[in-house]
């Protein structure tokens, strides 16, 4: 289930493996407090040494950290990564979905929201870990009150499947989210 080779390319969209020069974009993005709304909370801006720690330095680890390139630039980052059964047993999931894979994401640059960038995305990896790299399902678990995510995650054909109560600690407090699936039509087992 390992996710090797990963790649992604339309005639104006690439998501590809993370490298070190993408480290200054990340800093930037990971110190906007626009995104930080969002994503990792505007109460935790990011380190130099937190770039290189939680997002370059993923040697053996199996969360792969993506940039997202439109026309040339940078503007998101998506990470995936396999679950185990055991950790996620909580959930109460079926064995029929796994190999489950975890995604989360963000596009970096603000002026670029609602613009499709990230509906785009989410199709493109989640068909891609169901294709080539022995998916059955991805999830994903956006706070019950990020509109906008679950409105994309819904268009691209995940449905909410629970409710994670204080599932997320963001900006010093404790959030439900909702757990969403997605899986290839050909093998849909939560109803």
């Amino acid at each position: 289930m390992a996710l090797g080779e990963f790649g992604i390319a339309t005639d104006h969209l690439v998501i590809r493996p993370l490298v070190d020069s993408d480290s200054p974009t990340l800093y930037r993005w990971l110190n906007d407090p626009k995104v930080l709304q969002y994503y990792e909370g505007r109460d935790k801006p990011c380190t130099w040494d937190d770039i290189y720690t939680h997002y370059l330095s993923k040697n053996g680890d199996p969360l792969l950290g993506l940039m997202v390139i439109l026309d040339g630039q940078s503007v998101g980052y998506v990470q995936v990564y396999p679950l185990d059964p055991v950790e996620s047993s909580d959930w109460e999931l079926p064995a029929e979905i796994w190999p489950l894979f975890g995604m989360d994401l963000f596009i970096g640059e603000c002026s670029l929201w609602n613009r499709g960038i990230g509906s785009e995305v989410v199709r493109l990896v989640s068909r891609r870990l169901l294709s080539h790299h022995g998916a059955k399902s991805v999830v994903v678990d956006p706070r019950v009150t990020n509109y906008r995510a679950i409105h994309v995650y819904k268009q691209c054909g995940f449905r909410i499947i629970k409710r994670l109560s204080r599932h997320e600690l963001h900006e010093g407090q404790f959030h439900d989210c909702w757990l969403m699936l997605y899986q290839d039509n050909s093998c849909r087992s939560i109803s």
